[in-house]
């Protein structure tokens, strides 16, 4: 099963430092990560958590689904698996009238 973690709505200001320490009081963190804009440097408002256990995982859930980190309510639920990104634009619709 899968034992990662997303989670949305961060404040923009938080580190992968204090997402890890946050979800830690779950229990074992293998990796956290804060996915950040590449041309602006600044994070995109939500990130990843791989915890160690599936009971780990389930228990952030339960805990910081909802909690408020820096009066904004967090978004956490299982990370769905990354979908293949397609390059250039999308396709065209043959939209005759």
């Amino acid at each position: 099963m899968n034992k990662k973690l997303y989670v949305g709505n961060l404040p923009y200001n938080v580190t992968k430092e204090q997402l890890q320490e946050l979800f830690e009081q779950c229990g074992e963190v293998k990796d956290a990560v804060v996915i950040m804009d590449r041309e602006t440097g600044r994070s995109k408002g939500f990130g990843f958590v791989e915890m160690a256990t599936t009971e780990a995982m389930q228990d952030a859930i339960k805990k910081y689904n909802g909690f408020n980190m820096g009066q904004r309510p967090l978004t956490v639920n299982e990370a769905r698996p990354k979908e293949e990104r397609r390059d250039g634009p999308p396709p065209r619709r043959n939209n005759r009238f």
